[in-house]
């Protein structure tokens, strides 16, 4: 529903479309620091006491993560390169390696929704909610640089692909080692679209609604 509904969001007119788009990055970073982070070390402890695991790769976790991010740095720069020569075809080729990228992307968040290893309905609503925002803002992006195709094509695949996600989930388990791994990989995805899209470019302008997300949201976690 974000991203079918987000470009709505902008046009409410009830606060300038960078205000929501500040928040909401805000918000999200917030979770990268005061959750992500955490859980990663979690992660760390649990995988590290896994028979599979051992010696040199004690830090199996972080390395996951960092796979995660470099992947994703990865594809944004081909496609980044592919943009700066503008051409229709080249633009189009560009356009399905985005959505191919998120679409996978969104999926590993719908089927760690299942999977996750608190269950109690606050946790999950946090999560989701931190998502949703995340959501909000990378939708900006990819609006912002295809326009028509993502609106008319992107947004019905990527939210296509967050159901698809919680399906395999459903149908799909995994054991504990293993769920602490695809977080690793979405975390490190998560921590460079923070990075990429969600940090204000003018901060004159941005960084009083960030820093009213970002505190908000950490004062939500630190409540629950």
């Amino acid at each position: 529903m974000v991203h079918l509904l987000a470009s709505r969001v902008h046009s409410l007119g009830i606060l300038p479309g960078r205000v929501w788009l500040s928040a909401g990055g805000g918000a999200a970073v917030a979770y990268v620091f005061v959750h992500i982070l955490p859980e990663l070390g979690r992660g760390h402890r649990v995988v590290g006491e896994s028979a599979m695991i051992g010696g040199i790769l004690e830090r199996y976790v972080y390395l996951v993560a960092l796979i995660g991010f470099i992947l994703f740095y990865g594809l944004e720069h081909l496609a980044q390169r592919g943009i700066s020569r503008e051409t229709a075809t080249i633009n189009t080729w560009v356009f399905w390696v985005h959505i191919g990228s998120f679409g996978a992307y969104n999926a590993l968040i719908g089927y760690l929704l299942v999977h996750r290893d608190v269950q109690r309905p606050v946790v999950l609503v946090l999560f989701a909610g931190a998502m949703g925002l995340h959501f909000l803002v990378t939708d900006h992006g990819l609006h912002k640089h295809f326009q028509e195709l993502y609106h008319d094509v992107g947004r019905w695949l990527l939210s296509t692909a967050v159901l698809v996600g919680w399906a395999i989930g459903q149908m799909v388990p995994v054991s504990e080692t293993q769920l602490r791994i695809l977080f690793a990989l979405l975390a490190g995805g998560v921590i460079l679209n923070v990075m990429k899209e969600e940090l204000p470019e003018h901060y004159d302008n941005r960084f009083k609604p960030f820093l009213a997300g970002a505190t908000g949201y950490t004062l939500l976690l630190l409540s629950i």
